[in-house]
């Protein structure tokens, strides 16, 4: 493929991306992140990764795309806003992760990301790909970057000065070489409110959290019941945990976005105190079966419900 050629399809695919639905699209050169795989090792050996042992395998596979894909000549990197105008409306209650409000990501992006590798085969017949959405390891968040998607805050959030940080991130491998977009540049400059604002101090001074101290990863990843002590610290929050997120400065001007798949249910933005204290496991399953909130088992999910409203 020729360099005209090159740029012509580029253009095609981050058009096709914005037309699937997609806020945000970049490119990025494949190369080995051997600073990222550092990175995690060392934070594993400190303990940070709490519970997550699956990380300490398969880094050298996060860290080198080729061992996933070894004729891969370009990295597509989407981002999908989740930043909704619908909230929770009842104050008081037990707080959702924006993440939570509506479809789990995972099977939205996956089938919008394999419909743009039809597009891309449909205009160029050599194309193969695959698709990558917490599916596999992989340094989402590193690829992002390394696409010009935004940098990475000192929340370990990848930042875009368009939409923010509330959004998802897809890769698509493919193996055709596109044109590369360049890493964003760090935006953070001295501000730390995402590091003070943390009611639980899980936030390292190096862009990591412990994720022993993490409030999403303790009400999410840990799958354990959370502890009775630890409720004062939740801010109500029973699913996941947007404080950081939400004190940036970023987020303060990112746009609503438009994605009926992420909105939450009116049944559920209006539910009071005294309906989610006596949510039964039947309105559970039928409530959440489509949302990540369905990760936590019921009984997990009632009893942090409990811990997070009574401190």
């Amino acid at each position: 493929m020729n360099s005209s050629d090159r740029t012509a399809l580029t253009k095609l695919v981050k058009g096709k991306a914005l037309e699937l639905g997609f806020d945000i699209c970049g490119i990025a050169r494949p190369r080995v992140l051997d600073k990222n795989k550092n990175i995690l090792r060392e934070w594993c050996e400190a303990g940070m990764n709490g519970k997550m042992n699956y990380l300490l395998r398969n880094t050298e596979k996060r860290a080198d795309p080729a061992k996933h894909m070894p004729e891969v000549q370009s990295i597509v990197v989407t981002g999908m806003s989740y930043n909704s105008a619908n909230m929770q409306k009842e104050p008081g209650v037990p707080i959702l992760s924006r993440y939570a409000y509506g479809k789990r990501y995972q099977d939205v992006i996956t089938k919008k990301l394999n419909d743009l590798l039809i597009f891309i085969e449909s205009q160029d017949n050599k194309t193969e790909g695959q698709v990558f959405v917490d599916s596999k390891p992989l340094f989402e968040k590193a690829w992002a970057v390394e696409a010009g998607l935004g940098w990475q805050g000192k929340h370990s959030i990848i930042i875009n000065k368009e939409i923010g940080s509330f959004f998802f991130i897809g890769v698509l491998m493919l193996n055709i070489e596109l044109d590369y977009d360049k890493p964003e540049i760090d935006h953070c400059g001295t501000c730390r409110l995402c590091i003070d604002r943390c009611p639980t101090g899980a936030i390292n001074a190096n862009r990591t959290i412990n994720a022993r101290k993490c409030i999403s990863n303790l009400t999410i990843e840990n799958r354990d019941p959370v502890a009775e002590e630890l409720g004062p610290e939740f801010e109500k929050r029973v699913i996941g945990c947007d404080i950081c997120q939400e004190i940036c400065p970023w987020n303060k001007k990112a746009p609503i976005n438009n994605h009926p798949e992420y909105s939450i249910p009116e049944e559920v933005a209006n539910m009071t105190l005294a309906e989610w204290l006596s949510l039964t496991e039947e309105q559970f399953n039928r409530l959440f079966k489509e949302s990540a909130v369905s990760r936590v088992k019921y009984p997990n999910f009632k009893h942090n419900i409990s811990v997070v409203m009574n401190s």
